[in-house]
């Protein structure tokens, strides 16, 4: 469903003045824009809706192409030149299907110079036919549904943002870029490059995952890694022959205690083995045994040097016949805070005060696994996430929700964070 002009916009015209005499000074939310906010309410609701409606697990490619189908949809009846695209190129993970979902890009044009992005995901993490048990639904100032708080909201969001610009006949910006990535659930293996490709370019990017519990912004979170470890021996008889074998159980137990002390916590990177597998008889020495690691790290740079030096530790044998490989992925690089993310997010801060509302500002990363961190590896302007609503149960199949009340304070953030760095009223240093 388009969203429809409310009535008492119909002096849109006159909305982009009024937001100029009125945002100078902070203290009272700028009026225009709050009752345009308001006004929305009830048509992202109605979206939340839809789009929940539309099965779209990340390994359900014909799912994530129905409801990228939608979005596009939406975003050119705004105004926009939108499509559906897939990935160039797709980063292969040990869990990456054959096939991944695409993505939805749109660019909206205006009179400014300043280009900002806008990003989200529509892929959710639950399977087929699970619809059934966690339908869009509300009950009192929560709106219940499966893959609405990670992160149908996001998507409605980022729309019914852009249907308050076009109400309030903003067009300041230069360029207004939106992808809706269809992978983020598997680590965004077609969507990565995309991301931060477009992100490069940008003066500003905003990423509408949920803005927690309590209102927040977000500038950081871990990165998320994994260490696989391959010993290839040789098998013999246990009990008859053992010297002929070699035996990949004891080079594989020799390889993880050597990369055991690789953790430093006191810089936040951690490295843990967390599952093994060897052997195939008890009678029977191993011929190959695996092992996989769990990593996390605060800053790019950490991956960079554990991955050289999980390598460098492989190569010392206990058994000098076996062989050893080492893989190391990067699946979610670190969210790093910067001075201008602070300035951004602090600005962001005092538009919710406009409303007389609290906001944290989350600077120092807690856990991981969000494509703001992609657009962020190359970008020359801020990187802010946690743009979308307030909500919890994420990755539950019984207790999704976002907090409806949450709705129109975050369309006027959204709305007025765009409009700010648009006219260059927000810190971009």
């Amino acid at each position: 469903m388009t969203p429809r002009l409310s009535p008492f916009l119909t002096r849109a015209a006159g909305a982009t003045a009024l937001f100029l005499a009125c945002s100078a000074a902070w203290g009272a939310p700028v009026a225009a824009v709050h009752e345009a906010a308001q006004a929305e309410r009830q048509a992202m609701l109605d979206t939340m809706r839809d789009l929940v409606g539309i099965e779209s697990g990340s390994k359900d490619v014909e799912g994530v192409e129905r409801i990228a189908a939608l979005v596009r949809d939406r975003l050119a009846a705004l105004g926009g030149k939108a499509e559906i695209i897939q990935p160039a190129q797709v980063f292969r993970l040990d869990d990456t299907p054959e096939k991944v979902g695409p993505m939805v890009r749109a660019e909206f044009l205006g009179s400014g110079d300043k280009k900002i992005m806008l990003i989200a995901h529509m892929d959710t993490v639950y399977r087929n036919g699970m619809l059934k048990d966690q339908p869009f639904r509300i009950d009192g100032d929560k709106a219940y549904g499966l893959g609405i708080a990670d992160d149908k909201h996001g998507v409605a969001a980022i729309i019914h943002t852009l249907a308050l610009l076009r109400k309030l006949d903003f067009r300041g910006y230069g360029k207004i870029t939106v992808l809706i990535n269809g992978d983020e659930e598997i680590s965004s293996p077609g969507a990565r490059d995309t991301i931060t490709t477009l992100a490069a370019d940008q003066d500003a990017v905003f990423s509408y995952e949920g803005g927690g519990a309590e209102a927040r912004l977000t500038l950081a979170t871990s990165g998320i890694g994994a260490a696989y470890l391959t010993v290839q021996g040789k098998t013999s008889h246990a009990g008859a022959r053992p010297e002929g074998g070699i035996n990949a159980l004891y080079e594989l137990a020799h390889q993880v205690l050597q990369m055991d002390k690789l953790s430093q916590p006191d810089k936040g990177l951690k490295l843990n083995w967390t599952v093994a597998q060897a052997g195939t008889n008890r009678n029977v020495i191993p011929g190959q045994a695996t092992a996989q690691a769990d990593a996390r790290a605060l800053r790019v740079a950490d991956f960079d040097a554990l991955a050289r030096t999980l390598e460098e530790k492989s190569r010392n044998k206990l058994l000098p016949e076996s062989k050893v490989s080492v893989k190391f992925e990067v699946r979610r690089p670190p969210l790093e805070a910067t001075a201008a993310s602070r300035a951004l997010a602090s600005h962001g801060v005092a538009i919710y005060q406009e409303l007389g509302l609290p906001m944290k500002v989350v600077d120092r990363a807690s856990g991981g696994g969000t494509d703001a961190a992609f657009a962020a590896l190359k970008a020359r302007g801020p990187v802010i996430e946690g743009m979308g609503l307030s909500g919890f149960g994420a990755h539950s199949n019984d207790a999704e929700y976002i907090q409806i009340g949450s709705i129109v304070p975050r369309l006027y953030l959204s709305t007025r964070m765009i409009m700010d760095v648009s006219q260059g009223k927000a810190p971009l240093k």
